[in-house]
């Protein structure tokens, strides 16, 4: 059974609830956007924490590699007990991931509903007697002087200025995503630096012009998902954002490490023990007077 299938449908009747209230079919796909995001939401903080558990392992697991590089049989003992006494699933981290596929496809398919000979599509992911299924058939779908059913590339073969929204929307697109990478980047650590570094060049280059291909791919999508990424794209740098104020800055916790480990031996006021220096000099003053 397909996925996207199912989901499509009840993700049509939302967007069709929120044109009830707000009879706008840009505003309809930012409610909907918003509220699946917010639902999203704790699942996305589960995945981060758990990525953030198996970095801070990382110095453990390599020791064991190193220790049983011969012997994977053991290797595998000693890391499944490593990560049972730590508390880390490894693979809770893809997991989100997985779970969240199908919901991005079936967005995808409700917000590229195709109007064809004044009826919806086949599938009725929006039901044509609906508020927004009229509306769909009317052709009331402007949105900031954009048609939203329309591409970017269509937009560009009437008038510049009729494009220009289209070009804005994708400048969002492209900005928001580079900030996102910008906002991931900035918070690693120096081991996470150094484990990157790692990375195969094709990798490390894929994820530097990723951004600039969403806003290429954006050139081709309906402006209705030109809005949707832009508004998912700006709750994800919020959603960081939360979840930094709420676990707060790995580099923070890093710094806090690297100053204790260089200075094992450096006491706390608090820690020091035995006789202070002033009381040692007291009782020198108390002998010489006897």
């Amino acid at each position: 059974m397909n996925p996207f299938t199912i989901l499509a449908p009840p993700m049509g009747k939302a967007l069709e609830f929120f044109f009830s209230i707000v009879p706008s079919y840009g505003i309809s796909i930012i409610l909907l956007t918003l509220v699946v995001s917010l639902l999203l939401f704790p699942m996305t903080l589960k995945q981060t924490r758990s990525m953030k558990a198996m970095q801070e392992i990382q110095p453990m697991v390599k020791k064991l590699q190193k220790e049983h590089k011969g012997n994977r049989e053991e290797l595998n003992k000693e890391l499944m007990a490593l990560y049972q006494e730590k508390g880390v699933n490894p693979a809770a981290g893809c997991l989100p991931l997985i779970l969240q596929a199908p919901v991005w496809f079936a967005l995808f398919r409700v917000l590229r509903v195709e109007v064809l000979d004044g009826t919806l599509n086949p599938d009725d992911i929006i039901r044509p007697a609906s508020k927004l299924g009229e509306a769909l058939v009317a052709g009331n779908t402007q949105f900031f002087g954009m048609d939203l059913l329309t591409t970017p590339s269509e937009a560009l073969q009437t008038t510049i200025v009729q494009f220009l929204p289209y070009l804005g929307l994708m400048l969002i697109i492209l900005f928001t995503s580079y900030y996102q990478q910008w906002q991931t980047t900035r918070t690693r650590t120096d081991a996470q630096k150094q484990q990157q570094a790692s990375q195969p060049q094709g990798m490390q280059t894929a994820m530097k012009v990723l951004p600039l291909l969403m806003g290429v791919f954006s050139f081709s999508f309906p402006a209705g998902l030109g809005i949707y990424w832009a508004v998912s794209s700006t709750f994800r740098i919020g959603q960081q954002a939360a979840i930094l104020r709420i676990d707060g800055d790995p580099r923070d916790a890093e710094k806090a490490s690297n100053s204790k480990a260089a200075n094992p031996d450096e006491a706390q006021p608090h820690e020091r023990s035995g006789p202070s220096p002033h009381a040692s000099k007291k009782r020198s003053k108390k002998r010489r007077k006897k």
